[in-house]
């Protein structure tokens, strides 16, 4: 069969079409929700970046995890934002292929980068004394790198095999964003190894970390147990509600979206997928400042240091 050319290929991103009204409510939401997530996520990463009390692998990783974030909804609400207020709703084969790519990239990053700071907390609690040698700097830095790999090879695999589809037919993708399923059901031969991959993809990277964060949490839960004082309890617990709330939100969209009864109003599948793509890394910067000491006091020096030079 022969293929089109790439640059003659446009995809139109159906959205909330048939309800503009809707469209126009969500464009605002969307923007603040961007604008939170620019600035709360940006934040954290400067104040990994310059306070040395955050020096340390929790805040490390959690800076990885804000950038993350930050370029993750970068590859999509942008272009989403418009398309809200436009009524050309296409996207070219290129831009499309970019943003499933760069969005593939981060969503597998964050699973693994999750299971990470599950170790993390692991040997912060079950290991405390040992804890500086075994989390050490080289150690950090390897772990998120690999965490950075193993994202972009999933993100290139699945990417490669979706560009060498042909398309020959409306391609319509029911959805405010270039989603990889839908993009190669739209391919006019057989998806069968597309589907496969995806799937394994999706057991790998999804469902595994998700059982070793569980495995991890066991072991911390058996520990916490075992201390006597309520204090040092409830101290040992403090160290990972944040992540625990983290891991909650992000896989609970998930579950929800896998699990749920199919529903014939595809504009509210829609919602949760929005859901899961823009509330998720809103939210992570908030949990993670949430009654943390360290990042108030961080921010406190930042801003005093502000004024400081403005005075000066």
């Amino acid at each position: 069969m022969e293929r089109t050319n790439w640059t003659e290929i446009e995809f139109i991103l159906l959205g909330l079409s048939e309800y503009p009204r809707v469209e126009k409510v969500l464009f605002v939401v969307c923007l603040v929700m961007y604008l939170v997530i620019l600035l709360g996520n940006s934040t954290l990463v400067i104040l990994t970046l310059l306070d040395s009390c955050l020096h340390i692998p929790m805040y490390f990783f959690l800076g990885n995890l804000s950038f993350l974030d930050i370029w993750y909804t970068s590859s999509f609400i942008p272009s989403m934002l418009i398309h809200f207020l436009s009524k050309k709703k296409t996207i070219s084969f290129t831009r499309c292929v970019v943003q499933m790519s760069v969005s593939y990239i981060m969503g597998s990053t964050e699973c693994v980068l999750l299971a990470v700071m599950a170790y993390d907390r692991f040997v912060a609690i079950c290991k405390p004394l040992r804890y500086p040698i075994i989390m050490s700097k080289a150690l950090c830095i390897q772990m998120a790198a690999l965490s950075w790999v193993l994202g972009f090879f999933n993100s290139l695999t699945e990417t490669i095999l979706a560009i060498r589809l042909p398309f020959c037919g409306k391609n319509v993708i029911n959805h405010f964003v270039c989603e990889m399923l839908a993009f190669v059901k739209l391919a006019c031969t057989d998806i069968s190894l597309n589907e496969i991959t995806i799937m394994l993809g999706n057991v790998i990277f999804l469902f595994l970390p998700l059982l070793l964060i569980c495995i991890s949490y066991i072991f911390i839960l058996s520990t916490v147990l075992r201390i006597n004082s309520a204090e040092g309890r409830k101290k040992a617990f403090s160290t990972c509600s944040a992540h625990i709330t983290v891991v909650t939100v992000f896989y609970g969209t998930i579950l929800f979206m896998y699990m749920k009864p199919k529903s014939k109003d595809s504009a509210f599948n829609k919602l949760i997928a929005l859901f899961y793509g823009v509330v998720t890394p809103m939210l992570n910067p908030i949990i993670y400042s949430l009654r943390n000491k360290e990042v108030h006091g961080a921010m406190r020096k930042l801003m005093n240091r502000h004024w400081f030079w403005r005075k000066g």
